[in-house]
């Protein structure tokens, strides 16, 4: 700045303060402990709570798609609400912490029911559908509060960052899982979870970076939510990211609600080996949580996003492919997960720092809550379609169904922006 001293007029040049690595900040280490625990455990219910369901409660692939189903309802109920009391917070650690909480005594009922013998399939409906309500709220709030803890600057790596611990809870999660329900028996598996949770509530509310967030100004809760759903539908890349994430997301959902059944009746795999399978998943997202970032830098996070998309079939189409000796299926199956794995993380780092950059900061909220309303809440739809169709068609013309529909995402993102050679590179 210019400053006049006897005459002569000074230039102070103010330099920023040093960027300090991430692996350094001790607020960021805390968040991402954070969700390290609470994905880890996450993961050990994803495999245990269908096992329970299937293998011990007898659950139809019907209730199997309820059940998968009723997980996501909450963020078509409650997502785009969540998203505009968030954007009117001062403060969204508390709300984190309450959420975490709740989920946690949610999922602890799940052993207690099942040593008192009243677990019941509803009972597992119930307990998916209050941590689906404490998801929806919790995210909700820790979209704006990333950009509290984390520079702008930083936030492709911290992104990047945040989606690894998904992936190592892939790797570790459905390993411990498989180990626990072998040992205690799936509904004790699950409380597991139930600690996890607890445990990322303690490291949230260890977090000190001051939340300094403005909130926006209250109008009305669906005026606000308009402004929200205006955002995204008016943004040519926003709405092209919104539209393809309902599509992954829905043809997810009906894959994710047969595949324990399918693995378990056609292709006769142990539930010890289905969670090492899964792990592989893990690895490769690990590698894509190393790759991202760099290859984001030079290439731009929309041309990483393009590139993608295009692996995204391959899962659907190895396992509907998959057959003879246990160790060929095995094999085909772990390769696949690892090049998905990769693609996915890639994918969904990419996805969160397009949005980020592409979002007014007094509509993050409302953005990130229309996404999740839409491409969370299509889950639901999705899960109990997969079921039906399971039930009607059998379980792998469930897998070919959405080999075919992920695909259609390919030529979407490739003929938008998104896709264009001459999109710009962002970093």
């Amino acid at each position: 700045m210019p400053v006049q001293e006897s005459g002569v007029i000074l230039v102070l040049q103010t330099t920023p303060p040093p960027v300090v690595p991430l692996r350094r900040q001790r607020d960021y280490r805390l968040l991402l402990s954070a969700r390290a625990a609470s994905e880890t455990g996450t993961e050990v219910s994803r495999l245990a709570v269908p096992l329970t369901a299937a293998v011990l409660l007898g659950a139809s692939p019907t209730q199997m798609g309820v059940l998968t189903a009723v997980s996501s309802l909450p963020f078509l109920l409650f997502g785009l609400q969540a998203g505009a009391i968030a954007d009117r917070l001062r403060r969204h650690r508390p709300v984190m912490v309450a959420c975490e909480a709740a989920s946690a005594l949610a999922m602890a009922t799940v052993p207690l029911a099942w040593a008192a013998g009243l677990l019941t399939v509803p009972w597992l409906v119930a307990v998916a559908f209050v941590v689906g309500v404490g998801t929806a709220v919790f995210r909700a709030a820790s979209f704006p509060h990333l950009a509290v803890v984390v520079r702008e600057e930083q936030r492709t790596e911290a992104l990047a960052g945040m989606h690894s611990v998904f992936s190592i809870a892939s790797v570790c999660g459905p390993g411990l899982a498989g180990l626990l329900v072998q040992l205690v028996t799936a509904p004790f598996a699950i409380l597991v979870d139930a600690v996890s949770f607890l445990l990322s509530a303690f490291l949230i509310r260890s977090i000190k970076a001051e939340e300094n967030h403005v909130p926006a100004p209250s109008r009305g809760m669906w005026t606000e939510i308009r402004e929200g759903l205006r955002a995204v539908t008016g943004h040519p890349v926003l709405r092209v990211l919104c539209g393809c994430g309902i599509v992954i997301n829905f043809f997810g959902a009906a894959y994710g609600a047969v595949f324990v059944l399918y693995a378990i009746t056609e292709l006769h795999l142990p539930a010890g080996l289905i969670g090492a399978l899964t792990a592989f998943f893990g690895v490769g997202g690990l590698i894509g949580a190393a790759v991202t970032p760099r290859a984001a830098r030079r290439f731009g996070e929309s041309r990483v996003l393009a590139c993608a998309v295009l692996f995204f079939p391959l899962n659907y189409v190895t396992a509907a492919l998959a057959s003879g000796p246990l160790w060929a299926k095995s094999l085909l199956m772990a390769a696949s997960g690892l090049v998905s794995g990769t693609a996915v993380l890639a994918f969904a780092v990419c996805f969160s720092a397009v949005i980020l950059r592409e979002t007014p900061v007094e509509l993050r909220g409302r953005v990130n809550a229309t996404n999740t309303f839409t491409v969370q809440g299509v889950l639901s739809v999705g899960g109990l379609v997969g079921g039906l169709l399971g039930d009607l068609l059998g379980l792998r013309p469930v897998l070919w169904l959405g080999a075919l529909g992920v695909a259609l995402t390919i030529p979407w993102i490739w003929l938008s922006f998104l896709g264009r050679p001459s999109a710009p590179r962002e970093r």
